[in-house]
């Protein structure tokens, strides 16, 4: 049950910077302006307080995956990411047929308005054969916007955000049918051309799906899509900082060329996400992963990551170098906003859903607490 505390002593990071020695106090579900009579005080000097973790692309995780799994499978890998700081996760589907496709976005809705998760997001099937990465090639499809319509419906006001590849007959149709309807139209596994992204950016897509992998390479004379997303302010670009998925160099590029502003970190993680190596499956194809790193049985593509967002903020830090109020943005904030929360959740401020992370002077995670409840207790 939700009790009132004052969290006091750590370094605190808001919206307007790091307040050393700083202390955010909870009532009940919110944070709040002033702390109640009998509100219990805990000592977090030494660490580090920040907003909870907004995850806008996410297939699953502690063996369960999002696609295939019932109820309580979903339920499963949903608090295996909120024990990592997780606290909005955003379920993200992979290709599969129309008709399942839409039976599995009636089931994620339910949980969308339980509030257990934050919406549905449809990562194909309306994607490149070119850049299919880990979809299965036999069920893609042409984003027709009549079909495109029926997966919004299905999801009942709950789906967030489609992936697609705009180059495809129909593709700017439905970036148009996405952006009426209030749906983020996300540039993703496409093989388009820098002028196709341009065009579809034009037709209102905003986000660009983990933006280098599953489309072509940055060229100078044919910069593609990478170019085009990372240069226009109305694009957000997700990035997947787990050391596989991006050479360091390319993270801190499109990092510091897009600004923490327009940076969603996210996971892309699948089943085994904090579940651990072995052989899994993504919608129909069959995943092996070893050493952390996942991979499809048949030709070896990356196959989603085994991510978490406590992992990837301790990494953009310590590895890339990152200031922490960057990370926290990227991690946080900046997701929110493109998902149309950051009313509720993504920075630590009086009214706001009383969902924060405590970080040990390394980085690393030592307590999550959702709407008011820990998750994972630091004392």
């Amino acid at each position: 049950m939700a009790t009132s505390k004052v969290l006091a002593g750590a370094r605190v990071v808001l919206p307007t910077g790091t307040v050393s020695g700083g202390r955010v106090i909870v009532d009940g579900t919110r944070i709040a302006g002033s702390a109640p009579a009998d509100a219990e005080t805990l000592d977090l000097t030494g660490h580090w307080l920040v907003p909870g973790f907004v995850d806008m692309h996410n297939h699953g995780g502690g063996g369960a995956s999002f696609t295939n799994g019932t109820v309580e499978d979903i339920l499963h890998g949903v608090h295996t990411h909120r024990l990592h700081g997780t606290t909005t996760l955003v379920a993200s589907t992979v290709t599969g047929d129309m008709d399942a496709l839409a039976q599995r976005a009636g089931l994620l809705s339910e949980l969308a308005e339980q509030g257990e998760i934050a919406g549905v997001h449809f990562e194909g099937p309306f994607i490149s054969p070119c850049r299919k990465g880990a979809h299965s090639e036999s069920l893609l499809r042409h984003p027709d916007p009549a079909e495109v319509r029926k997966l919004i419906d299905a999801a009942r006001g709950q789906a967030k955000m489609v992936t697609l590849a705009a180059e495809l007959p129909g593709g700017i149709d439905s970036v148009r049918l996405l952006a009426e309807h209030g749906v983020i139209a996300a540039i993703g596994h496409t093989d388009a051309t820098y002028e196709q992204t341009v065009a579809a950016v034009d037709a209102g897509a905003t986000v660009a799906t983990h933006l280098y992998n599953a489309m072509p390479g940055l060229g100078h004379r044919a910069p593609g899509p990478i170019a085009a997303l990372l240069e226009d302010e109305r694009v957000t670009v997700e990035l997947i900082d787990d050391g596989t998925h991006l050479h360091p160099a390319a993270f801190q590029l499109a990092f510091h060329r897009a600004g923490a502003d327009r940076v969603a970190l996210i996971t892309d993680a699948m089943d085994a996400a904090g579940f651990g190596d072995g052989t899994y499956h993504l919608g129909p194809l069959e995943v092996v992963v070893s050493e952390g790193v996942a991979r499809l049985a048949e030709g070896g593509a990356i196959a989603g990551s085994t991510l978490t967002q406590d992992r990837a903020f301790q990494r953009a830090v310590t590895v890339d170098g990152l200031p922490v109020e960057d990370v926290v943005t990227a991690i946080s904030a900046t997701p929110a906003k493109i998902l149309g929360v950051y009313d509720r959740v993504g920075s630590l401020e009086p009214g706001k859903d009383a969902d924060l992370v405590v970080l040990d002077a390394d980085f690393a995670l030592k307590g999550v607490l959702r709407k008011g409840e820990w998750v994972v207790d630091p004392k």
